[in-house]
């Protein structure tokens, strides 16, 4: 099979380019981390700690779109939060509310991780031949970084983490797996892309990229699909 297909973990075939680096996903790949039932909610509850006045209709500001935004990229969501609040201030502008929101964002979406199994197992692995790194979908900006460090995965093994609030650019946009290849030193024709949802990861195939879904190959099995295919 050519650069760009989901892998079959089954087949004995070679990739004539080879892949040099490998990225993974984050949430549900390597780690699992309880999101708040009710996003909303828990955001107004970090702002109410930090002296924020949050307005009674708060669940219909806060559902309501206030920016606008161009498919594919990603904007830091206290952006939309600190919008919302000023919606409902109109004597204040939405910039006027960034700083007190950042913090309370990400103390709301922050929470209590679990490392997959075997997941620090097989990164450790191949980051012994190639560099790795995480791509990840996420709008909270230094959330993905705190959930690196309260994981099992040795920050040592990965060689680089792009959370798409930073390089601005949400899978399965094509400019985010560009992103990540280029941070780990390779053409995204290189890259391989381990992920869990074959809509948001499996857009490393239109990027040129190898993509390899948890699930047809698991996390322990991945050094050896890895090693059979490309060597």
């Amino acid at each position: 099979m050519g650069s760009g297909g989901a892998v079959d973990a089954g087949t004995e075939e070679r990739s004539d380019d080879g892949v040099a680096a490998v990225s993974f996903d984050l949430f549900d790949t390597l780690v699992d981390a309880d999101a708040p039932d009710d996003p909303a909610a828990a955001v107004a509850a970090e702002l109410r700690e930090r002296g924020v006045v949050v307005p009674d209709d708060w669940t219909d500001a806060y559902a309501e779109p206030h920016l606008e935004y161009e498919k594919g990229v990603e904007h830091p969501l206290h952006h939309h939060v600190a919008a919302a609040l000023a919606s409902r201030a109109s004597e204040r502008e939405a910039r006027t509310f960034v700083d007190d929101t950042a913090v309370a964002v990400r103390a709301a979406f922050d929470r209590p991780v679990e490392t997959r199994s075997g997941a620090a197992e097989t990164v450790a692995a191949l980051a012994e031949k190639r560099p790795v790194g995480v791509l990840s979908n996420c709008s909270v900006p230094g959330l993905v970084e705190r959930t690196l460090e309260r994981s099992a995965v040795d920050a040592g093994d990965l060689d680089a983490v792009v959370p798409s609030v930073e390089c601005g650019w949400r899978k399965p946009d094509t400019r985010a797996f560009e992103a990540v290849a280029a941070d780990l030193g390779v053409p995204a024709e290189r890259l391989l892309h381990v992920g869990d949802d074959p809509e948001t990861d499996g857009g490393a195939a239109d990027a040129g990229a190898q993509f390899v879904e948890v699930g047809e190959a698991s996390l322990p099995e991945l050094p050896s699909v890895v090693a059979e295919r490309w060597g």
